[in-house]
């Protein structure tokens, strides 16, 4: 019996590799204790026992390995003995590793597998600081005209996106102080108006509606009359032909207080030529002709013209008819005279000064009753003029 279990734990050895050792068949590691191995022999006999696995020949297989490992650590004596081969097998597999590793390349052992060739060194590595780098030489940029145009339209789109900006932000600016500029126009805060115009033009100098707004400040309220006519001349080119006309009539006005009077009439003649139904200019063009050239039937017709184009019963409309009156007084056709300063009553009937016209003309008429009569109601409405014309008429009645 002691010879056949021998034998069987021989041919374990020869089976098992030395992967698959006894203490690795039990589970336990070298160094455990008698106690532990016999714990751990009884647990997979139970495990591994062909009669709970219905005559399995790989349990039965298993569960003789277990029994001769138990056989071989489970007594002391062999226990020593097969530790001892072990140490014997690890350092013949150690020294047949070594062999190999310092074996030539080109030899070949047959039967042995070769290793993979290690990599031939004979120093470490160098470090960063033995390392010499040789510098990349830089390459010369080339650009072709294609890159030059895509840059130039870059360039270019930046450039228009902020003038666009700049524009749409003056504008939206300029517009609002001019808006704020006609309420505070209304209102009639003069000074106020002024600055806000001002503002506007800032942002829109070319602002056609402001420079018309602030050139009447300056003309009405201020009395600047170079700087009104600077700015209705700057609102010219912004200007459609209509309002074109009116602002020469105001470059007119400008210029005769100024006491440039031909340059006002030629203001006034590119007035009428743009719109002819300027009344105002009609009559300040038949002013000049009046009083200042003695040209009463031109002036004549200009009063016409202008009273062709002015509603009944308004001031100006009376100006016209005075001044056309006096044109014919002059002309001596004083029937006409007569019928426009009576149309003048009509709409002024506290006019003193035409019923002094009236009786200037009931005087050059030798008609002494009426040219009293006439002169006592213009000193009545308060022209003071005609109060020496009554004394010097009237001195005996």
């Amino acid at each position: 019996m002691a010879a056949c279990l021998k034998i069987a734990v021989l041919l374990l050895y020869t089976v098992l590799p030395l992967s698959q050792n006894h203490y690795q068949v039990l589970g336990v590691s070298a160094a455990a204790s008698p106690h532990d191995i016999k714990l751990a022999y009884k647990r997979l006999a139970v495990q591994y026992h062909p009669d709970k696995h219905g005559g399995n020949t790989l349990y039965e297989e298993l569960f003789k390995a277990v029994a001769a490992a138990y056989h071989v650590l489970g007594n002391p004596d062999r226990r020593l003995q097969y530790d001892y081969q072990l140490q014997v097998a690890a350092r013949r597999a150690e020294e047949a590793r070594r062999q190999q590793e310092f074996r030539n390349q080109g030899q070949r052992v047959y039967g042995v597998p070769m290793p993979p060739p290690a990599p031939l060194r004979t120093r470490r590595p160098a470090g960063a600081h033995e390392r010499h780098y040789r510098p990349i030489p830089r390459q010369k940029t080339v650009f072709t005209r294609r890159d030059y145009w895509m840059a130039a339209l870059l360039i270019a789109g930046f450039l228009l996106f902020i003038v666009s900006v700049k524009v749409t932000m003056d504008h939206v600016s300029g517009i609002r102080n001019y808006e704020r500029g006609l309420g505070a126009y209304k209102q009639q805060n003069w000074e106020g108006a002024h600055s806000y115009f001002t503002d506007a033009l800032h942002f829109k100098p070319a602002y056609s509606p402001a420079l018309q707004r602030r050139g009447r400040i300056e003309q009405l309220i201020h009395k600047d009359y170079a700087a009104a006519e600077k700015d209705f001349r700057a609102a010219l080119p912004g200007a459609v032909r209509n309002q074109q006309g009116r602002l020469w009539l105001r470059i007119g006005q400008c210029q005769a207080a100024q006491g440039q009077a031909r340059t006002a009439q030629a203001a006034y003649s590119r007035a009428l030529a743009l719109d002819s139904t300027l009344a105002r200019a009609w009559l300040l063009r038949g002013e000049d002709q009046l009083f200042a050239r003695n040209e009463f039937e031109t002036a004549a017709r200009a009063f016409s013209q202008g009273l062709h184009h002015e509603p009944a019963a308004s001031r100006l409309r009376s100006r016209l008819l005075t001044f056309r009156g006096l044109a014919y007084y002059k002309l001596k056709q004083y029937d006409a005279a007569r019928r426009d300063y009576w149309e003048v009553l009509e709409i002024m009937p506290r006019s003193g000064q035409v019923y002094f016209l009236l009786g200037r003309l009931a005087q050059q008429e030798q008609d002494r009753e009426h040219a009293c009569e006439y002169f006592r109601r213009a000193v009545v409405q308060g022209y003071g003029f005609a109060r020496a014309a009554r004394d010097t008429t009237c001195a005996g009645r």
